[in-house]
């Protein structure tokens, strides 16, 4: 059996986030709770307004489409939860264990309706606060579903006026950083092409190349919060275009990201040192350096002082070689199909 090591324990155990959620984010939560709980306070009389100021502090999210699930989900389960624990108080009274009864009988109906972890965890949570705080009368019932109601609604309203979180620059950001790291995998391929390699730099040159994968995933996973900050959000209209164009791009050049790995590892399973005396690798390598430039373009990155920036690109026309010696046709004809795939893909950018 493999024991954990002393770091990986640290590293289980952490209550740290590897980043600060945004200050603007902790104000607006405490803001949502202080006019939750003055005007839950104000409108529903009774005891202090605690699940108003739950439902606050848990509807505030980073977007505001994560806000209103969670305050539908938070409503849903302390509707569900108010409900179980007023029907069993009334059938056994306010008895300690009649608590303990109803947050199992509430997990135990959120299961049998299949209802999210999030929401099966408020049922029970909320009838256990209810048998425990209050008391199990209709009214007391629904003065807390009151509350929460108002809570969730303020948790929205202020996650919406106070500037509502737009997520598209990070996701810019990440886009770019896939295009120039796309580029720079191409043009290291040539470069590898043209002179001669050790077995530790083809294992960095393949090592680089499969890194494409998360730059690419993160690109992707950012658009996609990009969109979900964009839901609902009164400032989306003038980010949607901007999102779906990298939306598009990100689709377009993940088949590049795949051909150009499987590129490198062609290069690095068939390398010989007589490879770049081939004028058939010489003339890849070179279509190579072509492709990178036209991944700059089409990610509206700098293509380099030496090259102008309204320039036609690179891959327009087929590469046209001859027939490539025996000892190096398997590794040039293996590059010649990824590199035809990838020509298609700059080509059709620019139809």
């Amino acid at each position: 059996m493999r024991v954990p090591s002393a770091r990986a324990m640290r590293d289980s155990l952490t209550f740290r986030a590897p980043r600060r959620v945004p200050l603007l984010q902790v104000a607006k939560s405490a803001i949502a709770i202080v006019a939750a709980w003055l005007l839950a306070g104000w409108l529903v009389q009774g005891p202090p307004p605690i699940f108003a100021a739950i439902a606050a502090l848990l509807v505030v999210q980073p977007s505001i489409n994560q806000s209103f699930t969670r305050a539908v989900e938070r409503s849903v389960g302390v509707i569900v939860g108010v409900l179980i624990a007023a029907l069993l108080g009334l059938v056994f009274g306010s008895q300690p264990w009649v608590a303990l009864l109803s947050a199992g009988v509430a997990l135990l109906v959120a299961w049998a309706a299949r209802i999210s972890p999030g929401a099966t965890n408020q049922i029970a949570i909320s009838a256990l606060l209810v048998l425990a705080l209050g008391t199990a009368t209709p009214n007391y019932a629904l003065d807390r579903v009151l509350e929460t109601l108002i809570g969730a609604a303020i948790g929205i309203v202020v996650n919406a006026v106070l500037v509502p979180p737009v997520l598209v620059p990070p996701a810019r950001t990440k886009v770019d950083v896939l295009g120039r790291e796309l580029a720079a995998a191409l043009e290291r391929l040539a470069d590898a092409l043209e002179t001669p390699q050790t077995p530790a730099s083809l294992e960095g040159l393949l090592l680089e190349a499969r890194l494409l994968r998360p730059v690419r995933d993160a690109a992707a996973d950012a658009i996609r919060d990009g969109a979900d900050s964009l839901a609902l959000n009164p400032r989306s209209g003038r980010h949607r275009t901007d999102l779906a164009e990298m939306d598009a791009l990100v689709d377009r050049f993940s088949p590049v990201v795949t051909q150009t790995i499987g590129m490198t590892r062609a290069v690095y399973d068939g390398y010989e040192q007589t490879i770049a005396d081939e004028p058939a690798v010489r003339a890849i390598a070179e279509q190579l350096h072509r492709a990178a430039h036209d991944v700059r373009l089409a990610f509206a990155l700098d293509a380099g002082p030496e090259r102008a920036v309204d320039e036609e690109p690179a891959l327009t026309r087929p590469l046209q070689i001859r027939t490539p010696s025996t000892a190096h046709w398997v590794l040039v004809g293996s590059l010649l199909m990824d590199l035809h795939r990838v020509h298609q893909t700059l080509r059709d950018e620019h139809e």
